[in-house]
């Protein structure tokens, strides 16, 4: 693989906008002299917002307690013989498992059927409930969903495209809803339902696939059947097994995917071997909080989930990394956090944050905990919703750069020029790069090409990227050597540090379904769609960085015939759509009607148009040498999809203050210094949109490359 030997070769090449001289100081010397603030949607700092910035606050618990109940212990399940769907071994057989409801309100829950058992403690009237409340067309229609996507996992065929959806039409009584959602799936383990405004959409159960990678497909039928019926105080057993490392994978799959809901435990059978013992995997619903209060798994549907806000303050500390110790630390996964933007590693940031899940209470008790990791949270709030990349105005930061000095063979007056240098950028903005952080700070991989490799569909390379060493002796590197060499993920867990989550996470997935392409999908999926997508945009980003140069070493400061240009004059993010978008016509340009910082280039993505001119051109020759020449940019196997995106060339930073200060004055003090020889330190402070880096600023303003 070749090594990039000088990670700032790839900025040294970006252009500058303005022509000052600049200066030379050194960035980040602590994290507490870079701070990075969020400023929500409403214009506050999240460090200091106590208002509700998100959403309302949640109901109050009790108010779920007055809504109707539905006893779904009263359901039973019966043999049928009604020709059906079989899951296990074809499309059409006697079905044993149909699903029947009772209908005698008195019926008490003594009565609930266990399976298979085809007799009933009490007098019952027999309900096709889907046949009750689906018409004729729609209920075969099902029928012929379900067998297309059985058909199509049995014969190994990739489902194309995003997840396909079957609606059933709207139900506008809830309770009937209810039932609705327990007949599909119990008649369909290997489905799911979702609501969606009263309406149900039936869509492909992927955790059912993914169980039967490990268990025989009956096995999978049953439990998903047993977990849906939610009953109380009733078990669940897996085949015997022998195989400790397989009932481990078995174990980890319920316990990831359902461990809030179950837990797992393994009983040796009563006549076992003790040389080979058969050891069968127990699974029972964990107990309940409020015993008098029984709610079936349906009606939990409907109570609304918790989301839990709050500000995140970390100090040198890599954003997923962070969600990682807090995820465990709450007993819940990092997907369950959400968020409006990624921070820098090596600073202070404050930031919003939505975790799922997870009461107020719940967080506040590991306060004392997560500050070990140099880590804090505040403003802890219910409300109703989480939140999304983007959903914010901007950043504030407070930056310090210590170790001024001039530019070589620059004999001016230092500080004129950092004051002609800010000047200078407040009135003519910077070329608005992606920063280098977006790509990764790795000298032999960077994230970009992690994202390229994802992008072709190259899962097994990008997972060998991902996990390519840097020329380092320390834990992490020698981990990722020895799986390069080997390729052995059990043996590469037992040396991968704890800290590192993301690693470890990929390694366990590869130890449970191998180092095949396949494999590797599913090693994916144990990051969060957001880390997923995060290396696709910084492919993304790679190419809109070498655009902007291009496009001003091809065209400088004019709008030209061609041009992309933002008809939004207030746009301070890059999710602005086609429309506000126009193609700078050959009158447009002899009449000067546009300025420069209108002027805007597709970050790549299947719903952009190009500019049309020579820019547009060099798009599609950067496609064609990374042979990306077709791609759509989606991939399905991921459940990836990229739509593009505009961003604005040039940026200016706002509310911009500074202070120059004698460094001994800010109590950083050099060995050996003396006071009449102190060096300057600025101090500076501004807010940038959404998207921006206070680096690529930075860099403008000293004329420097970091």
């Amino acid at each position: 693989m070749e090594e990039d030997t000088d990670f700032r070769v790839r900025f040294s090449s970006l252009c500058f906008i303005t022509d000052h001289v600049g200066f030379h100081g050194t960035i980040k010397s602590s994290p507490s002299d870079f701070v990075v603030t969020e400023i929500d949607e409403q214009g506050q700092l999240v460090n200091k917002a106590t208002n509700e910035w998100i959403s309302k606050v949640l109901h109050e618990p009790n108010n779920f307690a007055k809504k109707t109940k539905l006893d779904f212990q009263n359901l039973s399940f019966k043999e049928g013989s009604n020709q059906e769907v079989n899951i296990v071994t074809g499309c059409s057989y006697d079905d044993q498992n149909l699903t029947d409801i009772k209908t005698d309100e008195s019926a008490s829950e003594k009565e609930v059927m266990e399976k298979n058992d085809g007799t009933s403690k009490g007098k019952e009237e027999k309900v096709d409930v889907l046949g009750n409340l689906l018409d004729e067309k729609t209920n075969e229609l099902l029928n012929h969903f379900a067998c297309d996507i059985k058909e199509k996992w049995n014969s190994k065929t990739e489902l194309i495209g995003s997840s396909p959806e079957f609606s059933l039409g709207r139900i506008l009584d809830k309770n009937q809803r209810a039932i609705l959602h327990s007949a599909v799936r119990q008649k369909f383990p290997f489905l799911i339902t979702v609501g969606k405004n009263s309406e149900i959409v039936v869509k492909p159960n992927l955790e059912y696939k993914e169980l039967c990678h490990l268990v025989s497909e009956e096995e999978a039928f049953d439990f998903f059947k047993y977990l849906d019926a939610k009953k109380e105080n009733s078990k669940f057993t897996f085949k015997p097994d022998t195989n400790k490392d397989h009932r481990k994978a078995v174990h980890h799959f319920v316990n990831k995917k359902f461990g809030n809901l179950v837990e797992t435990k393994s009983f040796p059978e009563l006549s076992y071997n003790a040389g080979n013992p058969n050891v069968a995997i127990t699974v029972r619903f964990r107990e309940k909080t409020h015993k008098h209060r029984k709610r079936s798994l349906f009606e939990c549907r409907d109570q609304k989930v918790i989301y839990t806000a709050f500000t995140l303050r970390k100090e040198n500390l890599e954003m997923f990394e962070a969600l990682g110790f807090l995820a465990i630390k709450l007993g819940v996964i990092p997907s369950d956090f959400s968020y409006a933007g990624l921070k820098d590693k090596k600073a202070i940031t404050y930031q919003a944050m939505v975790v799922r899940k997870v009461t107020p209470e719940r967080l506040k008790n590991i306060e004392k905990e997560i500050e070990k990791k140099r880590m804090n949270v505040f403003n802890i709030r219910s409300v109703d919703d989480s939140l999304r990349l983007g959903q914010l105005k901007g950043n504030h930061f407070d930056i310090t750069i210590r170790n001024l000095r001039n530019q070589i063979n620059d004999s001016s007056n230092l500080r004129e020029r950092i004051l002609e240098a800010i000047e200078n950028v407040k009135n003519k903005g910077f070329v608005n790069y992606y920063g280098p952080q977006r790509f990764g700070m790795g000298r032999k991989v960077h994230t970009d090409q992690i994202g390229l490799a994802l992008l072709k569909s190259e899962m097994v390379e990008a997972v060998k990227l991902f996990l390519t060493p840097e020329d380092l002796d320390d834990p992490v590197n020698r981990a990722k050597k020895y799986f390069l060499q080997t390729e052995d993920a059990k043996g590469t867990l037992s040396l991968m540090p704890e800290f590192k989550v993301r690693e470890r996470a990929l390694l366990e997935s590869l130890h449970r379904f191998g180092m095949t392409e396949e494999g590797c999908i599913q090693a994916w999926f144990s990051f969060p769609h957001s880390m997923r997508i995060f290396y696709v945009h910084a492919y993304s980003s790679k190419i809109w960085n070498e655009a902007v140069s291009y496009r001003f070493a091809t065209y400088g400061s004019r709008v030209v015939e061609g041009d992309l240009v933002s008809l939004d004059e207030d746009v301070d993010d890059e999710h602005f759509t086609n429309s506000k978008v126009h193609l700078v016509t050959e009158e447009e340009e002899s009449a000067n009607t546009y300025a420069i910082h209108q002027v805007v280039l597709p970050v790549l993505g299947y719903n952009i148009q190009y500019p049309k001119n020579k820019i547009g051109q060099w798009y599609q020759e950067i496609l064609s040498r990374d042979g990306l020449q077709t791609c759509r940019f989606k991939v399905p196997t991921l459940k990836l999809n990229v739509p593009g995106c505009y961003r604005q060339i040039l940026k200016h930073p706002r509310n911009v203050s500074y202070q120059l200060m004698e460094e001994h004055e800010t109590d950083v003090k050099t060995e050996g210094s003396h006071v009449d020889e102190a060096t300057l330190s600025l101090l500076i402070s501004f807010d940038l949109d959404a998207s921006c880096y206070a680096t690529v600023c930075l860099r403008e303003i000293m004329k420097h490359d970091f």
